[in-house]
């Protein structure tokens, strides 16, 4: 059975509220609920086999319903969790924090569909979010690494492009002991969506042509 550290650790900004055994079709996790009284954000953390005081392989994923739902091919994040989650069971132990108030880079559902439609008109991911007078990301993982500390976890190998998370977790106390690429194949909807994350937003991509 899944362990994690007691609660009462847990850092005053984030609350663990729930914990429950989660059985899933890539293998079973513990889905352990956080509250963000902050802004009202429900967090939830997959977590598989033992990992309080360990390095255990760590994922950060923000929410994106357009990609882990519906499926969309314009991204890579459907594809994305689902590599992690495999990863994670693969490894015998990991977690996987999901994200929520993360939709479109953190401007929300309905301005990441109006972001989208400029994209048709030919402006980038980069460029729609400037346009709309919207932040090109406005996501914060300061909330993931109380998250990681509540678990009782304190270095991590960490499955991420983004250097941004290795960089937040670092200046909140949480050691990034290994960087694992997270590389998905790029197809002809969500190629030029990986060149902008490569080449605007500094993502760790060399597998683009």
């Amino acid at each position: 059975m899944t362990h994690v550290a007691d609660a009462e650790t847990s850092p005053a900004t984030v609350e663990r509220m729930v914990e429950t055994r989660l059985p899933t079709s890539y293998g079973e996790f513990q889905a352990v609920g956080y509250l963000d009284p902050r802004w009202g954000h429900e967090h939830v953390a997959l977590v598989h086999g033992e990992v309080a005081g360990t390095t255990p392989l760590t994922r950060l994923h923000s929410e994106c319903l357009t990609g882990d739902v519906f499926g969309s091919t314009r991204c890579d994040c459907g594809p994305q969790l689902d590599a992690a989650m495999r990863g994670v069971v693969t490894a015998g132990a990991g977690v996987i924090i999901y994200l929520k108030g993360h939709e479109g880079r953190g401007i929300g559902l309905l301005a990441k569909l109006a972001a989208m439609r400029l994209q048709e008109d030919g402006l980038d991911t980069v460029e729609a979010n400037i346009a709309l007078g919207l932040p090109v990301d406005a996501r914060d993982y300061d909330v993931a690494a109380q998250i990681l500390t509540d678990l009782g976890i304190e270095q991590v190998r960490l499955l991420s492009n983004n250097p941004e998370k290795l960089d937040s977790l670092r200046r909140n106390g949480i050691r990034v002991v290994e960087r694992v690429p997270l590389l998905i194949a790029p197809n002809d909807d969500n190629l030029p969506y990986l060149l902008t994350k490569r080449e605007r937003l500094d993502h760790l991509l060399p597998h683009l042509a």
